[in-house]
């Protein structure tokens, strides 16, 4: 029997570690609950005992960010998802971020989870999705999978939610840089409405911003992803230190998500800067735009992937 004292919100806690390179994940929504290097904590930690605030390392399936009332169409029949965003009238990242995954291969280094997407309201469609975390010295690699179980085709997106940090340095100090040339402009409900240049906007942030200046003013999807030669997509850069963590995501992962609430809360409660860039593979809305979803066969998968690195 599971003592009470083991229960997380989190669901179990698993550690993986290689050469100084450390992370922790729990089951439930496969969350990132840790990731430093030689001591140096690069993701916004959850603590025993504590849920992931504001969706801080959860896995966004099968779909990221917002689907505007819940209504879509999958082959012309309409579909009406639970509303989880009450306040927006959205239906809010995906269908597993609270669900309880089970552990299908563990290593010292690796943990690989997984969890079903069954049939159920606006969604009739059944999904194997699975998420792996491995650490490797000074970087965290993650790769996604998904197959289709269903007896027809179906839409899928994914995305993860982690809030980043470059160790002790204020996070309002830390020069945030992505190579993105277009962001998405939203209503007052943060649905798209156009996709737009970022140049001469504050939302051109491809020679690096401070995140103090962009506090409060950013919850924005982006486009226009530019994969440098190794895959580098965002970084987040210490000026004290010139620590460096950065975001490298492959080619079928094109778009990413910058969320800089002045709110986040700290050990003693109060709101402070805090900095989320989310790897995503479809903007927001997607189930309704059809932007960028990848579509399944019955019987068939796909993987694809994203990784952290830090350099001191």
């Amino acid at each position: 029997m599971t003592e009470r004292a083991d229960i997380q919100p989190t669901g179990r806690p698993i550690v993986i570690e290689a050469g100084g390179t450390r992370a922790v994940v729990g089951t439930v929504a496969a969350v990132l609950r840790s990731f430093s290097v030689d001591g140096v904590q690069l993701t916004e930690p959850i603590a025993d005992g504590d849920h992931p605030r504001f969706a801080n390392g959860i896995v966004l399936s099968p779909w990221p960010n917002r689907v505007g009332d819940g209504r879509w169409s999958l082959d012309g029949e309409a579909q009406q998802l639970a509303i989880t965003e009450v306040d927006r009238r959205t239906s809010l990242h995906g269908l597993l971020r609270f669900a309880d995954y089970e552990v299908r291969a563990q290593s010292p280094e690796a943990v690989t989870l997984g969890a079903v997407v069954p049939p159920q309201l606006g969604w009739p469609l059944l999904l194997d999705t699975r998420v792996e975390y491995r650490v490797v010295p000074g970087a965290l690699e993650v790769v996604h999978g998904v197959t289709n179980l269903s007896g027809r085709r179906a839409p899928y997106a994914t995305g993860a939610h982690p809030f980043l940090r470059v160790g002790d340095a204020p996070v309002e100090s830390l020069v945030v840089t992505l190579h993105a040339s277009t962001y998405f402009d939203v209503d007052e409900r943060l649905l798209p409405v156009a996709e737009l240049p970022v140049d001469g906007t504050h939302y051109d942030l491809r020679d690096g911003v401070p995140v103090g200046d962009v506090g409060g003013r950013l919850d924005t999807a982006f486009g226009g992803v530019r994969h440098g030669a190794d895959g580098e997509i965002a970084r987040l850069t210490d000026p004290a230190s010139g620590g460096t963590l950065s975001l490298h995501q492959d080619a079928s992962w094109g778009y990413v998500q910058i969320f800089a609430p002045t709110s986040y809360p700290d050990a003693a409660g109060a709101g402070r800067h805090a900095i989320a860039i989310e790897p995503m593979t479809a903007p927001p809305d997607a189930l309704r735009s059809g932007e960028a979803l990848v579509w399944l066969e019955p019987g068939e998968s796909w993987t694809g992937g994203w990784s952290l690195r830090y350099s001191a």
